[in-house]
């Protein structure tokens, strides 16, 4: 089971990383790529020999490797598990939105239908029998 990408890849794709970042970011991209292979396999598939047998879908998952990493990256470890917050001194006043506030290491919603692995659920109630 190889890595869907390398820090090489992060590096290529994104930005350059400290030699900090590129220990944090080797050491996270094992982790991101066994949580994509789980969200494959609770929906019945075989992330590996799906990328295995479709290059543009290896390509997909190493883009997803990749974006999954920078938002650990980019995400401080200091930070409380919020989604906004702003601050306020004097007459200046400023928001932030943090993209990945508690620092978790999952797909979002985007990154599950980027690699086919969005469910859809179709069920109807009978309300005849209650």
């Amino acid at each position: 089971m190889a890595d869907y990408a390398t820090v090489t890849d992060i590096i290529n794709l994104k930005r350059p990383l400290t030699s900090a970042e590129q220990t944090r970011a080797s050491n996270l991209i094992p982790v991101v790529c066994d949580a994509i292979r789980y969200e494959a396999q609770k929906v019945g598939k075989d992330m590996d020999a799906l990328i295995a047998a479709d290059t543009v879908l290896a390509s997909v998952a190493k883009a997803v490797t990749v974006d999954m990493v920078m938002r650990e990256l980019n995400t401080s470890g200091n930070q409380l598990p919020a989604t906004q917050y702003s601050e306020s001194a004097g007459g200046i006043s400023q928001s932030y939105t943090l993209p990945n506030a508690s620092g978790s290491i999952n797909l979002w919603p985007s990154d599950k239908k980027r690699l086919g692995l969005a469910r859809q659920q179709i069920g109807t109630l009978d309300m005849r029998g209650v």
